[in-house]
Order: C-alpha cells, then sequence, then structure tokens
C-alpha cells in the first residue's frame, strides 16, 4: 500500500484548534492522528467525523466537554486530516476503517468506559465499534448518522452526492463542508478543511468513502452492520441521538435509532436548531453542551 502523508506546515495557523497532535501506529503501515484535551483521569470522549472533514470539525465541541470535566480525544480518521493516507482509493474499505479506528482507541490508548460521539462515517465507524466491544464502550452518541445495510434505499441527495465525488475532476473540499452547513465558512476555516489535502493525489479517502456506504443488501460491509444492530437494539447503554433540523441526508435516521435502539428509550433527545449536515459547524458549543450533560448525567 502507498501512503502519503500530508506536510506538518499545511496545518499551520488553525484558527480555534491549537490542539497538538499525537499520533499512534494502526497497523498496515498506517500512523493515525488524533487531539486530545482535559484532564487525563476524566471520563474519555471519542469524537468520530466523517467524509470528507477531520477533527478540526470538533474545534468548538471539545472546550464544552472539557470544561465538564471530560477528556476529550477526537481522531482523524485514515486518509484524513494529519493521518496517514493510502493513496489509492483500493486502500480503503469499511472494515478497514473499523479496525484502524478500533486499533487507535483500544490498542493504542487503552481505553475503556468510553462514550462514542459519531457524525456521518464517524457514527458507521462508531455505531460498529461500540456493538462489536460493547465491554469497553458505556455510552453512544448518534449525530446526524446512521448504521446503513442496504435493505433501504439511499436518499436521493445521497446519491447526487456520491456521484458528485466520483465524476468531479478536481474535489473542492471545502466547498463540500460548505454545502453541509447552514452558516457561511470564513476563508480561514475552509482554508483548514482544505489544509490536508495538498493535491489530488491525496484524496483518495474522501473520493472512496460515499462508495463504501452499503447501497444494496449484498454489500461486504452489510452483514456486519446487520449483526451490529441486532446488539445494539438489546445494548442497556445509553443512547443519545442529537441531530440537527436541516440535514436532508441522514434526517430520516433520527426516529429510527430513538425508536430502534435499547438505549435511547426514555432519554430526552435533542434537535439542534438551524444547523445543516455538519452541525458541530453550526452549532458546535450547543452540541458539546449536550453530550457534556448527557455524559455526567447517565
Amino acid at each position: 500500500m502507498r501512503i502519503l502523508r500530508t506536510p506538518e506546515e499545511r496545518f499551520a495557523g488553525l484558527p480555534d484548534f491549537p490542539y497538538e497532535p499525537r499520533y499512534a501506529e494502526v497497523g498496515d503501515g498506517l500512523r493515525m492522528a488524533y487531539v486530545e484535551a482535559g484532564p487525563a483521569d476524566g471520563e474519555p470522549v471519542v469524537l468520530l467525523h466523517g467524509e470528507p472533514s477531520w477533527s478540526f470539525l470538533y474545534r468548538h465541541v471539545i472546550p464544552e466537554l472539557t470544561a465538564a470535566g471530560l477528556r476529550a480525544i477526537a481522531p482523524d480518521l485514515i486518509g484524513f486530516g494529519r493521518s496517514d493516507k493510502p493513496a489509492e482509493q483500493t486502500g480503503h474499505s469499511y472494515a478497514r476503517h473499523v479496525e484502524w479506528t478500533r486499533a487507535l482507541l483500544f490498542d493504542a490508548l487503552g481505553l475503556t468506559g468510553v462514550t462514542i460521539a459519531g457524525q456521518d462515517w464517524g457514527g458507521l465507524i462508531g455505531l460498529r465499534i461500540a456493538a462489536e466491544h460493547p465491554g469497553r464502550v458505556a455510552r453512544i452518541v448518534a449525530a446526524n448518522t446512521g448504521l446503513p445495510t442496504g435493505d433501504i434505499p439511499m436518499p436521493e441527495v445521497w446519491h447526487r452526492f456520491r456521484d458528485a465525488v466520483r465524476k468531479a475532476p478536481v474535489l473542492d473540499i471545502a466547498r463540500l463542508i460548505q454545502a453541509g452547513c447552514t452558516t457561511k465558512l470564513a476563508p480561514e476555516v475552509r482554508a483548514a478543511y482544505d489544509a490536508p489535502f495538498p493535491d489530488e493525489s491525496y484524496k483518495a479517502g474522501p473520493r472512496a468513502m460515499p462508495g463504501l456506504v452499503p447501497n444494496t443488501p449484498d454489500d461486504p460491509a452489510a452483514p456486519a452492520n446487520r449483526a451490529a444492530w441486532e446488539i445494539l437494539t438489546t445494548l442497556d447503554r445509553p443512547v443519545l441521538v442529537a441531530f440537527s433540523d436541516s440535514d436532508p441526508i441522514t434526517g430520516g435516521m433520527a426516529p429510527v435509532l430513538k425508536r430502534s435502539l435499547r438505549g435511547a428509550a426514555g432519554l430526552r433527545h435533542p434537535e439542534i436548531k438551524d444547523a445543516g449536515h455538519f452541525l458541530q459547524e453550526d452549532a458546535g458549543a450547543e452540541l458539546g453542551r449536550r453530550i457534556a450533560l448527557f455524559v455526567t448525567s447517565t
């Protein structure tokens, strides 16, 4: 596997993101990056981003967690942020991303009693990890995400997004983020989202991920996701469903998760107002407060 590594100088001067990167080996010759803040003995909250963002997305969530005495850990998925980037799209698979992230959280960091919070692909990965390793997980936060099996058709807007990513001769990362927000991104914020990708050769991850979402019942990842659903519907870990009010891609999953996951029953689930698919960008502080309250009260 040919691996690319974004030069560190690309990340100079990131707005509102003062955290020093940390790294761990996660197999396949890959180095995975993460940032961490808050007390070392605080309850760990893992913040998993999605496509095509990176841990920078959580810059307004992290301070709310640390203010509550929690230990916030925000990884960069392989292929994104400061993490190593397989140069070919074939280097990516759903199963590999689950394993790479598991290796970081449990092998490298040794986390237990963890709250896994995931948005977009962060939820697709995080829900799998929670289902497959329930002994390590204390709580789950699902924010604008789901766990598709291919048995139910994806919305048309998702198909348009997948096709746009597949066909674009130049993949404009910042534009994709902006399209999923209700607020206008400042130039320096757009530059931060572009920073991990010096040129098109670094974008195999963002290009591959839409095609890895299980979209048909015979998708290679469908059996594992069905098995995860069976576990999550009976798992007694508290689940917070924190969706925004303006996400055409995953909005329909909120009632499904609330209804289906045992851990969601009896809890109050917030709807984050005036926020799009990237609710961390539009309402990060509010999302952070909701997660902090959930963790400290359950």
